[in-house]
């Protein structure tokens, strides 16, 4: 199961993240989403667990505790849409 973990400090590590989500079983991944241009946390991650019971029970356990000052927020992450991008076309411009 892969879990969306929101309302994250800026000072929290996908490291931290793992060990924190390892106390209720095995993290095949965990990485805190970083802004590509400041290299700074978009203060939200994942988590991935490979056994879905684990992942429940650490979502219970987990949701709105307090980590390094803020309540974290788990849900179940969605799949991610695939990004549209506009091929030309448009208004004209410039005829």
């Amino acid at each position: 199961m892969n879990i969306y973990v929101g309302n994250l400090s800026y000072r929290v590590t996908s490291d931290m993240l793992g060990e924190l989500f390892a106390q209720h079983g095995d993290v095949s991944s965990a990485r805190v989403i970083m802004d590509r241009e400041t290299n700074r946390s978009k203060g939200f991650g994942f988590v991935e667990m490979d056994n879905n019971d684990d992942a429940n029970r650490a979502m219970e356990a987990l949701n709105n505790y307090e980590l390094e000052g803020r309540a974290i927020r788990l849900n179940e992450a969605q799949p991610r849409e695939p990004r549209q991008f506009n091929n030309g076309g448009g208004r004209g411009y410039g005829r």
